[in-house]
């Protein structure tokens, strides 16, 4: 990249990081914190070129990405636009819009003037003077409102209001059927927070911290508004989870000092366990790891609590390389001989040793996990979705982190949150790959024995002719099916028709077929265009998988190296497998021994 083109990234970042750094100040202020708590700001091509950001009735605050401006300047913009939703101006002003619109404007900078908040941008310094000189009276919208309909909008006072030279920067949407929002109520809490907020410092009283509805934050709630406003790489996980400090429910769950729940998306604090701010944070960071890396889904079939332990050993160690928060005093899984292995390497050295490491204490207690939902729920629609929300979360939190270069990050980790973003690979894809190794493509071949249709043009060179490779008998494998009651039809569908295209493609002519339930159904040898449309499912009965390979192994008319290719859904018995073989299972399902080959999860 050019210089030029680094330096219009660099200019592009730094406008970004300036808008964040506004945004996020009106977080924290007892007045703005409560309606910008309700409001949502992106970038949008609603707002105008020359403008720096729009207000829609909704609550959604659209800017302009390519503005340049300072933090102050941003704070302003967003202070100007939440006041529009706090004082009621989205009104039905029918034929005087602009007007209503640059009489709030007006009053809005004044009252931002009062309150000394932020830095107006260059086009707005001097609208106050502009309006005093001019002898307005700004104690309300309405009066200055009319003197603009009597006397027009003076020239001079053009632009009022964010939206650049266009004179509107409130946009009226559809409200919403199911959410709506009093906008007036929580800018009220906002003024009462700031009145109670300067009597305590008027008295010599630091004020608590609150939350955005104004009730006083614990320990634990500061630790993730921490998160949330200082520590991009987790602010956006932090934000997503509820924080439960519950002393008799952690008591009733066995809680010693936290847990957390990816699917109900909570974390458990237990208050006895009386940990101080920085460990609150190294807890409250444990914890939204587990669920950004997704720990309790990628157990994939090991000891739920020796996998959690082996994840913790791994976390801790990258907390303490990060220097986020401190060690809990009544101790963690932290061994830094373990520094640079992965989880599964961990888990691995664990099994060699279960004596020692069954006595191992997770933050949750001896002998149980912190992790405290079920890895098979994930494997549903709602926790796809969910699945798919926590690993957005976390890679953009990091593109976020390094662009703000907000702190160091462990080289572990990054690895881990990149290999995350990457999409598996498909079921079918894998199925692909396992034909490709059983059954290369066949190759046309060449012979003199037969005159090539050019010979005749030089009759003088001789000519070989392309001819199609012999049929290979043992071109075929075997497939067995489970019609037992609990297998799913589509799952049966979606499976023969995809072995079906791949055996077409292959040029596999025929394909064995077994039917297996409480009894074996030997379907013989059907094409491989057949398996799909006409194959007629029999029995539907149990689950007995072992006598159908039984009957291929011994078949002489079915090849002894011919492949198997089983379709169950795992509730089958111990099975013997002499020959290359492959299983199919629906995701999320298990076989109930260790497989010799490879396994493929249909979605």
């Amino acid at each position: 990249m050019s210089r030029k083109g680094n330096k219009r990234a660099s200019s592009q970042t730094q406008a970004e990081v300036n808008r964040i750094i506004g945004w996020r100040s009106l977080y924290v202020h007892p007045i703005f914190g409560p309606l910008a708590y309700h409001t949502y700001e992106e970038d949008s091509n609603l707002c105008p070129q020359d403008g720096w950001a729009v207000v829609t009735s909704n609550g959604q605050i659209h800017t302009n990405a390519s503005k340049m401006g300072a933090p102050e300047e941003w704070s302003y913009i967003f202070a100007h636009c939440l006041l529009h939703l706090g004082f009621g101006h989205f009104q039905q002003k029918k034929y005087q819009r602009e007007l209503w619109n640059a009489a709030c404007d007006c009053y809005i900078a004044r009252f931002l003037a009062d309150l000394k908040f932020g830095q107006p941008p260059q086009e707005l310094q001097g609208l106050i003077q502009e309006v005093q000189a001019l002898g307005i009276n700004t104690r309300s919208e309405e009066r200055i409102f009319e003197v603009f309909c009597e006397r027009g909008q003076p020239e001079q006072l053009r632009p009022t209001g964010t939206a650049g030279m266009t004179p509107i920067d409130m946009i009226e949407v559809a409200k919403a059927k199911y959410y709506e929002v009093d906008w007036q109520d929580h800018f009220a809490k906002g003024l009462e927070l700031a009145v109670a907020d300067a009597v305590d410092i008027a008295g010599g009283v630091t004020p608590p911290p609150r939350d955005p509805d104004g009730r006083v934050m614990s320990e634990a709630q500061r630790a993730r508004s921490w998160f949330i406003t200082s520590y991009p790489l987790l602010g956006a996980l932090a934000a997503s989870f509820e924080i439960i400090e519950d002393q008799l429910l952690c008591h009733r769950m066995n809680i010693a000092v936290a847990a957390i729940n990816m699917e109900q998306r909570e974390i458990y604090i237990n208050p006895r366990a009386g940990l101080t701010q920085e460990e609150l944070r190294f807890v409250m960071a444990h914890e939204l790891l587990h669920a950004g890396l997704r720990h309790d889904v990628r157990c994939e079939g090991r000891d739920f609590y020796l996998w959690n332990v082996a994840c913790d050993y791994v976390v801790n160690g990258w907390l303490v390389e990060m220097g986020v928060g401190d060690l809990p005093h009544i101790g963690a899984l932290y061994d830094p001989t373990l520094k640079g292995e992965s989880a599964e390497a961990i888990y691995d050295l664990i099994v060699r040793d279960l004596r020692r490491y069954r006595k191992l204490s997770t933050l949750r207690g001896v002998g149980m996990g912190d992790m405290l939902s079920e890895p098979g729920w994930w494997h549903n629609s709602d926790g796809q979705s969910l699945d798919e929300f926590y690993r957005s979360c976390l890679s953009q939190g990091l593109l976020l982190h390094q662009e703000q270069e907000r702190g160091y990050l462990s080289a572990g980790l990054i690895e881990e949150i990149r290999a995350l973003g990457q999409p598996p690979v498909p079921w079918d894809v894998e199925l692909a790959h396992w034909f490709d190794e059983h059954f290369p493509p066949l190759e046309q071949m060449r012979t003199y024995a037969r005159v090539s249709r050019r010979q005749s043009s030089t009759p003088d060179i001789p000519r070989a002719s392309w001819i199609a490779p012999p049929e290979d008998s043992h071109r075929t494998f075997g497939v067995l099916l489970d019609t037992s009651g609990s297998m799913d039809r589509t799952l049966l569908a979606k499976a023969l028709g995809t072995i079906a295209s791949y055996s077409i493609a292959r040029d596999v002519a025929a394909v064995r077929v077994v039917f297996c339930d409480a009894a074996t159904f030997d379907q013989g040898y059907m094409p491989a265009e057949e398996i799909a449309g006409n194959v007629k499912v029999r029995g539907r009965g149990g689950t007995i998988l072992q006598p159908g390979i039984d009957l291929l192994e011994k078949a002489e008319d079915f090849p002894k190296n011919g492949p198997l290719l089983i379709i169950t859904d795992g509730f089958c018995d111990r099975l013997s497998i002499k020959r290359e073989h492959a299983f199919l299972l629906p995701v999320g399902r298990t076989l109930p021994f260790p497989p010799k080959g490879p396994v493929f999860n249909i979605r």
